[in-house]
């Protein structure tokens, strides 16, 4: 049986709130690779600027999830643009600021300059990182 494992995925609120809508969760600009590191049972949560391409900044997390299956689906949103997705059933969504949790969230190793935590798109965090997270979203129920 797989561990239980904890990511964040990198996307605008606007993006995120289509997986919310759709029941899905996209990493990388629709690449397979970052999608096939999770597995069923796994959870997500979203952390976004406001609009794709945009340069207004939102530094929150704006979605929570849980992975439900081990299958990778490729949609075709255009004849250039075929991304990958995971289902997700979303448990909370809100805006939860990042700035007030940097102190106690571990995977930000430099507090000083904690945007680079999250450049990469996708990274795994600890559980408690997670936990610290999640209470922070106040209970607030997935719409």
């Amino acid at each position: 049986m797989e561990t239980m494992r904890y990511w964040i995925l990198v996307a605008s609120r606007e993006h995120v709130m289509l997986g919310v809508a759709g029941g899905f969760a996209q990493a990388g600009h629709g690449k397979r690779a970052g999608l096939a590191r999770m597995h069923a049972g796994d959870w997500i949560i979203y952390s976004p600027k406001e609009v794709y391409g945009g340069d207004e900044p939102l530094h929150a997390f704006t979605a929570l999830g849980e992975v439900t299956d081990d299958e990778i689906v490729q949609v075709e949103m255009s004849p250039d643009f075929k991304p990958f997705r995971r289902n997700v059933k979303y448990r909370l969504t809100g805006t939860v600021k990042i700035e007030p949790l940097i102190q106690d969230l571990t995977f930000i190793r430099n507090k000083k300059a904690w945007g680079s935590a999250f450049r990469f798109g996708l990274r795994e965090i600890p559980k408690e990182d997670f936990d610290r997270i999640e209470r922070a979203f106040g209970g607030r129920p997935a719409q």
